[in-house]
C-alpha cells in the first residue's frame, strides 16, 4: 500500500520540520493550494479571492496564527511573484501584518517549490514593490520558508506533522521542474481552450488516492497525524485513530476551506457565498466537520 521512496520523503520532511508547541489556548488556521496567480483568465485563484480575503480578515482579528500548507502562489504557471504580489496587494498586506505580529508560517508545495531556494526567497519575498522599478516596502523580512512544521499539543503530547503533500507524490516531487515546463508551456494554453492538465490532483482520482494513501500508511504506521494539502480534497474522520487530515482548497468552484484548530480541537470549514431571503448576497462560514480533539 505503501512506497520506500514515498516513505523515505515523508520521513525526511518529518525530521527537517520546524518544531512547534501549541495548547488548548491556541489558535490555528491551516490553508493550503491557494494558488494565486496574477487575474489572468487562468489565475484559479482569482474567483475566490474576496472569500478568502473575508476569511483571512477574520482570522487576523480573532487572533488566529495562520499555517500556509504549501502552493499559496501559483509559481508553475507565473514567472514573477511581483505580478502576484501587485494583484493581490490587499492580500499580502495581512500576511505581511500576521507575518510582523509572529503569526504566519509558510510552507512550500510542488508549485512553489522554488520557495525552497534563500536566493529565490530573498529577492521575492523580503520586500515587495508593484513594479521592478518601483522602491521595494518590506513584506516577509528574513522569511524562511518551510518544508514541513511539527506540531505538538503539550497537553496530550499529540503530534501533527504538516506539510504539503507532495512528498507522496514522485512526479510531482522528484520531477517538478518538468511539471512546471509542462504547465506553464503546454497544458496552460491547451486549458485556456478546453483541455484538462492529466497531472492535475484534483482531476485524477486514482492518482490523488495513491497520495492520500501513502501519507495515512505513514502516519498511522507511526502514530503520527498527517495534516497536508496537494489533492484539493479536504477530509477529516470524527476518529482520533485516523491519522490523516486533509486542508482541502482555496481554489474549489464556488467555496475555499480552511482547518481551525482552536480549545484542543480540530474543525474543517468551509467559507462561501449565500443568498438572504431579499436576493442579497453574503459571506459566511459553515462546518464540514464536527469538531474532533487532537
Amino acid at each position: 500500500m505503501t512506497s520506500k521512496n514515498s516513505e523515505r520523503r515523508i520521513s525526511g520532511a518529518y525530521s527537517r520540520a520546524k518544531r512547534l508547541e501549541i495548547d488548548d489556548t491556541s489558535k490555528l488556521v491551516l490553508m493550503s493550494d491557494i494558488h494565486r496567480g496574477r487575474g489572468t483568465g487562468s489565475d484559479d485563484f482569482a474567483k475566490n479571492q474576496k472569500l478568502y480575503y473575508t476569511a483571512i480578515r477574520h482570522y487576523d482579528k480573532e487572533g488566529y496564527t495562520y499555517i500556509e500548507l504549501g502552493d499559496g502562489d501559483e509559481l508553475w504557471q507565473e514567472r514573477h511573484m511581483w505580478e502576484i504580489t501587485a494583484e493581490y496587494d490587499h492580500i499580502f498586506t495581512i500576511l505581511a501584518k500576521l507575518y510582523r505580529e509572529g503569526r504566519f508560517h509558510m510552507l512550500y508545495g510542488n508549485h512553489d517549490m522554488i520557495k525552497r531556494s534563500d536566493i529565490w526567497t530573498r529577492a521575492n519575498l523580503y520586500t515587495y514593490s508593484p513594479k521592478p522599478t518601483f522602491m521595494p516596502s518590506p513584506l516577509f523580512p528574513n522569511i524562511v520558508v518551510e518544508e514541513s512544521i511539527l506540531l505538538t499539543h503539550r497537553p496530550t503530547d499529540s503530534k501533527m506533522l504538516l506539510l504539503h503533500g507532495h512528498q507522496a507524490d514522485f512526479f510531482n516531487y522528484r520531477f517538478w521542474r518538468l511539471s512546471r515546463f509542462l504547465v506553464r508551456y503546454l497544458w496552460q494554453p491547451l486549458e485556456l481552450v478546453g483541455f484538462q492538465n492529466p497531472f492535475d490532483n484534483e482531476r485524477n482520482p486514482q492518482r490523488r488516492s495513491r497520495v492520500e494513501q501513502f501519507l495515512a500508511h505513514w502516519g498511522k504506521k507511526r502514530n503520527i497525524t498527517i495534516i497536508a494539502g496537494h489533492t484539493h480534497r479536504p477530509i477529516l474522520s470524527p476518529y482520533t485513530g485516523d491519522r490523516y487530515i486533509n486542508d482541502g482548497s482555496c481554489v474549489h468552484t464556488r467555496y475555499i476551506t480552511a482547518l481551525e484548530i482552536t480549545e484542543g480541537k480540530l474543525c474543517l470549514v468551509k467559507w462561501e457565498i449565500a443568498v438572504k431571503e431579499d436576493g442579497s448576497l453574503y459571506i459566511t462560514k459553515e462546518l464540514l466537520s464536527s469538531a474532533r480533539s487532537i
